[in-house]
């Protein structure tokens, strides 16, 4: 009798065990919204040939760092400097008919037609020694801007034509956080806003600033781009590191 009672006794306790109600610890709220964030550069380029020429230098490689207005390439433009001298030649020739013709006509031992038909020839001459002298200056491409060559698909004595690409290059010193929000989150977003920023690469946070919003919204995905950037000098960032941008209470 005294074990029917014990084995009551504990089925009670389980039973009071089992429908007892628990309690989970609440999950803490942070109210931070992340999307994706990718780095840019804001400005980039790639220089190509302006003229049918061979490549003498290349004064860079990959990877490599340059300021604005370094030489980068110089082509082989000897056919070109001998077009300028022949130009020359023909604009001195044609400098010295035109006075003696302009002389002969005061002594009306020649007509205006002559006169007229040796500044023409002049005007053409010097036509053609700036055609020269412009083709010239395409044989040296400079820096336009101070930063980092990305890559070179252009080799050291090979032929280029015009539009072939020589360097690809960016100026890495102002890089972009590229970002794709929710729509809904216009009513908080504006330029200067701050956030965190991410990166994957470097597992590390950056304090980050919105410099614009776009101007549309994709009524598919109902979202809407954003250009950001990286607030302070931060060496270790590369242009293509992604990662994700972290806004504390934006949807609220």
């Amino acid at each position: 009798m005294k074990l029917s009672w014990f084995c009551y006794g504990l089925a009670l306790l389980s039973a009071s065990s089992i429908c007892s109600p628990t309690y989970a610890e609440p999950e803490a709220n942070t109210a931070a919204n992340e999307v994706r964030a990718q780095l840019t550069a804001k400005y980039s380029t790639v220089l190509s040939a302006e003229i049918s020429a061979a490549i003498k230098q290349l004064t860079i490689r990959e990877g490599e760092r340059f300021k604005k207005g370094d030489l980068l390439v110089v082509f082989d433009c000897a056919i070109q400097q001998a077009q300028l001298q022949k130009a020359q030649a023909t604009a001195e020739g044609a400098t010295k008919t035109f006075e003696v013709n302009s002389r002969l006509s005061e002594l009306e031992s020649v007509g205006t037609l002559d006169v007229d038909l040796a500044k023409a020839k002049l005007g053409e001459a010097k036509a053609d020694i700036a055609l020269t002298q412009a083709a010239l200056q395409k044989c040296r491409i400079q820096a336009p801007f101070s930063g980092r060559v990305v890559t070179l698909p252009a080799h050291e004595h090979q032929y280029m034509k015009v539009g072939d690409p020589i360097l690809d290059i960016i100026d890495d010193s102002q890089l972009e956080l590229k970002l794709i929000v929710p729509s809904g989150w216009l009513r908080k977003l504006k330029p200067g806003l701050a956030f965190q920023v991410h990166i994957d690469e470097l597992d590390q946070d950056f304090p980050a600033q919105i410099d614009s919003i776009g101007a549309s919204i994709d009524a598919v995905s109902q979202t809407v781009a954003v250009v950001a950037h990286v607030t302070g000098k931060h060496s270790e960032l590369l242009t293509g590191m992604s990662g994700k941008a972290i806004f504390v209470n934006i949807s609220k």
